[in-house]
C-alpha cells in the first residue's frame, strides 16, 4: 500500500522533470562567452590608447594654461589695485596742494579781519560774520563764499514802485542773509531803483548808461562780481550779468583806489554805510557800518572804507545805498542798528541762500 506521502512526491518529480531537462539541456549546449562578445568596439587596442593618451595630454596642457592664466589675472588685478591704490594717493596729495594757495589767502584774509563771531557753512555758501571797530565808526563785516552761484540773488517787488525792508525780501525768499543794495528814486508816493537795473538776466527799464559817477554792480552767470561805470549796454552784456542794481561812488578798481567825487566826501561826510567788493578769489566782503543819524556826525566817511578795503585785500569795491537804508539780516535776525530805528523799505536787496 503507497502512503499519500509518497504519492505527492513521485507527483511533483514527475511535473518538475520537465523543467529540469531543460536546464540540464541549456548547460551543457550553451557556448562559451568572451568580453569582446559582450562589448563590442570598432577601435583596436592599438588605435584607443594613443588617442587616450593625446586627450590626456591636452587636458594637462589645459590645465597649465589655466593655472597660468589664473596666475596671470592674480597678478595683474594685484597691480591694477596697487596703481588704482598709488593714484587715489596722488590724486588726493595733488587736491591738497592744489587747495592749499587758496587756504593759505583765506587765512590772509581772516587774520585781517579777526575772529569770526557768527558762521553758516552748507553746500552752497560759507559766511563768516566779523565785528569791525577801527575806533572811528562801528559796524559788521560778511564774508561770503559762494560755492554755487545761485547762492545769491537780487530781490526786487514784482509791483512796479514796491518797496519792501530787507527783513521782509528775505523772509519772503527763504534767505538766510540779505543787505540793501542800490539807490532809488521817488515819485508819485512809489519808490523806484535808480538807473540800470537787471533782474532775471534781463533790464528791469532797460540800458541807462552811466552818468554822474553812477556806477553798476550785481553778479554774473558763474557767481563772479561785475561792476563799473557803463557807457554802452554791449560792454556790460559782454560781462553776462544776472542781476545787479546802481549806485553811487566806484571805491576801488583791480585793487587800485578810484578818486571819490567832492560832493560825496562831504555830503553827508559821515553816515551809515553799506558798501560791497570782491577778493581775488571772487570771494565777497560787505561791511555796513552804524550810525546814529544822516546828518553827517555818526558813521564812516567814504574815504575812511575805501582805505579799510584797501588794506583788507579786496581788489574791487562799491559804495551801496546807506543812510536808513543800511541793512544787514543774518539768521533772521538784523545785525546792524538802522539810524531810523526801523529798517527803510528799499526797492532792491542782495540776498544770499544757504
Amino acid at each position: 500500500m503507497i502512503t499519500p506521502v509518497k504519492q505527492v512526491n513521485r507527483f511533483f518529480m514527475l511535473a518538475l522533470a520537465p523543467f529540469i531537462g531543460l536546464i540540464i539541456c541549456l548547460l551543457l549546449l550553451r557556448p562559451p562567452l568572451e568580453p569582446g562578445d559582450l562589448i563590442h568596439s570598432g577601435l583596436s587596442e592599438e588605435t584607443i590608447t594613443p588617442q587616450t593618451q593625446a586627450i590626456r595630454q591636452e587636458l594637462t596642457g589645459a590645465k597649465e594654461a589655466a593655472v597660468q592664466t589664473s596666475s596671470s589675472i592674480k597678478r595683474t588685478t594685484e597691480l591694477y589695485n596697487r596703481t588704482t591704490s598709488t593714484m587715489s594717493t596722488i590724486v588726493q596729495s595733488a587736491s591738497v596742494q592744489a587747495a592749499r594757495p587758496e587756504t593759505i589767502y583765506n587765512q590772509r584774509i581772516s587774520s585781517k579781519l579777526g575772529v569770526p563771531i557768527e558762521r553758516v557753512n552748507s553746500d552752497r555758501l560759507t559766511i563768516e560774520l566779523y565785528r569791525v571797530n577801527p575806533g572811528t565808526y562801528k559796524g559788521y563785516a560778511m564774508k561770503v563764499k559762494l560755492k554755487d552761484p545761485t547762492a545769491m540773488k537780487m530781490a526786487m517787488s514784482s509791483e512796479p514802485g514796491k518797496a519792501e525792508t530787507t527783513m521782509q525780501a528775505v523772509k519772503r525768499n527763504g534767505a538766510i542773509a540779505g543787505i540793501n543794495a542800490g539807490g532809488f528814486a521817488d515819485s508819485g508816493g512809489k519808490r523806484y531803483p535808480l538807473s540800470t537795473t537787471v533782474m532775471d538776466g534781463k533790464y528791469v527799464n532797460g540800458f541807462q548808461a552811466s552818468f554822474k559817477d553812477l556806477f553798476f554792480v550785481g553778479l554774473n552767470d558763474t557767481g563772479k562780481l561785475v561792476g563799473g561805470k557803463f557807457f554802452d549796454k554791449n560792454s556790460l552784456d559782454r560781462l553776462k550779468p544776472q542781476f545787479g542794481a546802481t549806485f553811487v561812488p566806484v571805491l576801488l578798481q583791480n585793487g587800485k583806489k578810484t578818486a571819490i567825487p567832492a560832493k560825496w566826501k562831504v555830503s553827508p561826510k559821515r553816515a551809515p554805510r553799506t558798501v560791497i567788493g570782491n577778493y581775488k578769489d571772487d570771494q565777497l566782503l560787505i561791511i555796513v557800518v552804524d550810525g546814529y543819524n544822516e546828518s553827517g556826525s555818526s558813521g564812516a566817511t567814504l574815504e575812511e572804507l575805501q582805505g579799510r578795503l584797501y588794506k583788507l585785500g579786496v581788489v574791487d569795491a562799491y559804495n551801496l545805498d546807506g543812510g536808513g537804508s543800511s541793512s544787514l539780516i543774518l539768521n533772521n535776525r538784523v545785525v546792524n542798528n538802522p539810524s531810523d530805528g526801523n529798517l527803510r523799505p528799499v526797492p532792491t536787496h542782495f540776498l544770499f541762500y544757504k
